[in-house]
């Protein structure tokens, strides 16, 4: 294709004017001895017309006569509606025969009607419409949308069973494919809807192109509508009433593997699909073919990081009476994230509340999230602070990037991640929390005031190494505390100070449930298409009954333990937990002789009724006892074997000053009986 060049002064440049080129061999009596498709577009001859006469066919009489004149070049000549530049020039044929070699040139103008330029146009707009995203059905919806109404009156795309899903296609002959998408030039196409099976009916162009994995064009429809019939009378009589007559199909094949077929239809008065549509259709769905591979690849291995995140997660929330939760969480439309939370009973009737974000997205993220989450639960289970936990997750994290060494010639990966580890406790209804590096929180107390709390930040993990600082709350009871990550919180057209103003307006109505609190924060906040995961924990806190708690001062005598033990013999009784008495007397008396012999003032024993019975014994001591089994000649050793059979669970902890060591004995029947 050339252009003239524009012109300077006051002339105006000449419109652009296409050139191209057709070829016939004429012999002396204008036989025509070979003839280039393009001369056969121009000249609208057809594809067999070699050997024939050109005279033979419906062309101006301008034409003929001046392919029998002499050596000319330049003349312009009209032929079926399209302005045509002639040169003639002789040549000798194979043998010897004088022949003429004539060029055809169509020189129409580019604004004027021209089927090349204009598929050419398409295919560049279709080209660039197609794939916007790596979901698969969009994928086939642009694919359909792009050449209707430019190249087709109706256009649809099926796949096979497992493709839209992610899975691999399973072609067979027994089994139809699934609509993906249809597009059409009417609000209702004569075709199958989306979501409907499309059988593969023997004969028909679409099982003639899956069979031979090669496109199919058909001029004709007449045969495969009586085929269709048969099986779908409904259809093919919308086709009929809509007068579509013709028919290109084109497998969706990549790598040899078949993943469905495209299917473009005219109605009249459009014309017949001819070979160079086959060629446009061909070109198109092999590149919707691989898009749509390449989304089907992205699905599987999303489908499959999104079954290990809920895998990891928590099945479900465990049983707590200190708060009433809700949680919720929302994988990432782009790519699962690693967004953890976790909801971890403790010692006293505690309850530890965890939210965390692994940096990066994928199954790598996922499994890094999980083997956090691990640690979360092992550190807990050992009764440390906050901001021990986190930083001894923190060590952690910096141990699994020296496990990963760096590639050749670039730094060794960074695994990033936040967290906010919070302890709350009935008893004395006041919150303990550390972060790192993540958002904080937000109370919303049971007066409709709401406040993000001034928690510091801490590095984020696997980061500097540096400590971790604890803020502690006083939580009136039914106040909601709001634990997030930042996908809630952050989008492209949301900053995060903007997110925070919305999650204030959110929680404003004090009369909302943990679980109608995360439905309006879903509600207000996230973008449409999250790009990033959403791990929201939404907790009201309890206080545990002043009567459902019992302590006493111990002083370090040996003849104090009698006297503790009556009393809460008799506290029991005033609890209905007579069938209790045994195993608490057994347990107490264990637990008080040990630290008055071993342990330092100020003792104290405190008993909390709350979904176990729980027996704790506070003293100044650091020192931790320790589980051993005694043998057969030793005296004693056997008190804490006796706690551990007894209790349902056991363990120590350690506040500010000393140590508690606790066990929970169940409210069912006395397991010493």
């Amino acid at each position: 294709m050339t252009a003239a060049a524009p012109r300077t002064g006051r002339h105006r440049a000449p419109e652009p004017v296409l050139v191209r080129e057709g070829v016939l061999l004429l012999d002396a009596n204008l036989l025509i001895r070979y003839a280039n498709d393009e001369a056969r577009r121009l000249l609208d001859l057809p594809a067999d017309c070699a050997g024939h006469r050109l005279d033979a066919f419906a062309l101006p009489a301008a034409l003929t006569v001046l392919l029998r004149g002499g050596e000319l070049a330049g003349v312009p000549v009209t032929v079926h509606g399209r302005p045509l530049t002639v040169d003639l020039h002789p040549a000798d044929h194979a043998g010897g025969t004088s022949c003429r070699i004539a060029t055809l040139r169509d020189s129409a103008p580019l604004t004027g009607p021209d089927t090349a330029r204009l598929r050419l146009e398409l295919l560049y707009r279709a080209g660039a419409s197609i794939g916007t995203t790596l979901d698969i059905t969009r994928t086939c919806e642009e694919l359909a949308a792009a050449l209707v109404p430019a190249f087709a009156d109706f256009a649809c795309v099926d796949l096979y069973e497992g493709v839209p899903a992610g899975g691999e296609p399973r072609p067979d002959r027994g089994r139809p494919l699934r609509r993906a998408a249809l597009a059409g030039v009417t609000e209702l196409p004569p075709l199958l809807a989306p979501g409907s099976p499309v059988p593969l009916i023997p004969g028909t162009p679409r099982a003639r192109a899956v069979a031979g994995l090669c496109s199919v064009v058909e001029p004709d429809l007449s045969a495969a509508l009586d085929a269709w019939d048969e099986v779908s009378p409904g259809t093919v009589d919308a086709m009929r009433a809509q007068r579509v007559h013709t028919l290109v199909t084109v497998p969706l094949t990549v790598g040899g593997t078949l993943l469905g077929v495209a299917t473009f239809w005219r109605a009249r008065p459009r014309p017949a699909f001819d070979e160079e549509d086959r060629t446009l259709a061909e070109e198109l769905t092999a590149r919707a073919a691989v898009l749509v591979e390449n989304a089907r690849r992205y699905t599987r291995e999303h489908t499959v990081a999104v079954a290990l995140q809920h895998s990891l997660l928590p099945a479900g929330l465990p049983e707590q009476h200190a708060l009433e939760v809700a949680s919720r969480y929302q994988p990432a439309q782009a790519g699962v994230g690693g967004d953890w939370f976790d909801v971890i009973p403790l010692s006293g009737a505690r309850v530890a509340l965890v939210v965390g974000d692994v940096v990066g997205h994928g199954v790598h993220a996922v499994a890094t999230m999980g083997r956090l989450r691990t640690a979360v639960h092992t550190f807990s289970s050992l009764d440390l602070a906050p901001d021990e936990l986190l930083g001894h997750l923190d060590a952690l994290v910096n141990r699994l990037d020296q496990e990963h060494p760096a590639p050749a010639g670039a730094e060794r990966p960074i695994t990033g991640a936040t967290c906010l580890y919070a302890v709350y406790d009935p008893v004395t209804r006041r919150c303990t929390l550390a972060r790192a590096g993540h958002l904080p929180p937000a109370v919303a107390y049971p007066d409709g005031r709401v406040e993000i709390v001034d928690l510091p930040a801490g590095p984020p993990l696997g980061v500097t190494g540096l400590p971790y600082e604890t803020a502690e709350l006083e939580l009136p009871e039914g106040s909601r505390l709001v634990l997030y990550t930042d996908g809630l919180l952050e989008s492209r057209d949301q900053d995060i100070d903007h997110g925070l103003k919305l999650l204030r307006t959110a929680l404003t109505r004090p009369d909302r449930g943990p679980a109608q609190t995360c439905e309006d924060l879903l509600a207000a906040l996230p973008p449409a298409d999250p790009a990033d995961d959403i791990a929201l924990l939404v907790a009201r806190t309890r206080a545990l009954p002043a009567d459902h708690v019992a302590d006493w001062d111990v002083p370090a005598d040996p003849a104090a333990v009698a006297r503790i033990r009556a009393a809460v013999l008799r506290r029991l009784d005033d609890w209905g937990l007579s069938e209790q008495a045994f195993a608490a007397e057994l347990v107490l008396s264990e637990l008080i002789t040990n630290a008055i012999r071993y342990a330092a003032a100020p003792i104290r024993v405190r008993l909390l009724r709350d979904r176990a019975l729980i027996c704790e014994v506070w003293d100044g001591s650091a020192t931790s006892p320790h589980l051993r089994h005694a043998t057969d000649t030793d005296e004693g050793g056997r008190g804490l074997f006796l706690v551990a059979q007894l209790a349902e669970r056991w363990g120590t902890r350690y506040p500010a000053s000393g140590k508690v060591i606790w066990a929970e004995l169940p409210l069912g029947e006395s397991p010493g009986r």
